[in-house]
C-alpha cells in the first residue's frame, strides 16, 4: 500500500480547476484525485527501476499545488520547453531528472515517464523512459532500499 508524508495544505477541486485553466492544462483524472488526496510530499518507499540499461532512481518529492517548496505550478513554468509537450513533471530525483505523466489526449496520456535531463536526444522522447502505463500502478511499483 502507497503511503506518503506531507505537511502541504489539502487543496480542493476547484484549486486543481483553476491550476488547470491557468497552464491551459487537463490532468489525468488519477492524478487530480492523487492531489487531493495528497497535494505532493514525500513517498514512504521511493526507489523505483527506470529500465534495465538506465538502473533505478528514487522519488525524491512529488510536487504539491500551492507555494510551500515543491510547487507544481512554477516546476511547469521552470521545465515548459524543456520536457516533450504533452507532460508535466510531477515529482523529481536526486540527480534532477523528472517524473513526468501525460497530459494531452493522445498515446501518454496518463502513462508515467522519466525524463533524464542530461541526456543528449535528437527526438523528443528519446530521453523519455516509461515507467509505468498509469499512475497507480507506478506508485504499486515504488519500494524501499529493503524491498526487491
Amino acid at each position: 500500500m502507497f503511503k506518503m508524508n506531507s505537511e502541504n495544505k489539502k487543496i480542493t477541486s476547484k484549486d486543481i480547476e483553476v491550476f488547470e485553466s491557468k497552464h491551459g492544462l487537463n490532468l489525468p483524472q488519477e492524478y487530480k484525485t492523487f492531489l487531493l488526496e495528497f497535494n505532493g510530499g514525500y513517498p514512504e518507499k521511493s526507489n523505483f527501476i527506470i529500465s534495465d540499461d538506465e538502473g533505478v532512481s528514487l522519488v525524491n518529492k512529488f510536487y504539491g499545488i500551492g507555494e510551500e517548496s515543491g510547487d507544481l505550478g512554477e516546476t511547469f513554468e521552470i521545465l515548459d520547453g524543456e520536457i516533450p509537450d504533452g507532460f508535466i513533471s510531477i515529482a523529481d530525483d536526486p540527480a534532477g531528472n523528472e517524473i513526468c505523466i501525460g497530459t494531452e489526449k493522445s498515446e501518454y496520456k496518463g502513462k508515467v515517464y522519466f525524463w533524464r535531463h542530461d541526456m543528449e536526444s535528437d527526438s523528443e522522447m528519446e530521453n523519455m523512459f516509461l515507467l509505468a502505463e498509469d499512475l497507480k500502478t507506478f506508485l504499486n511499483k515504488l519500494y524501499g532500499d529493503n524491498d526487491e
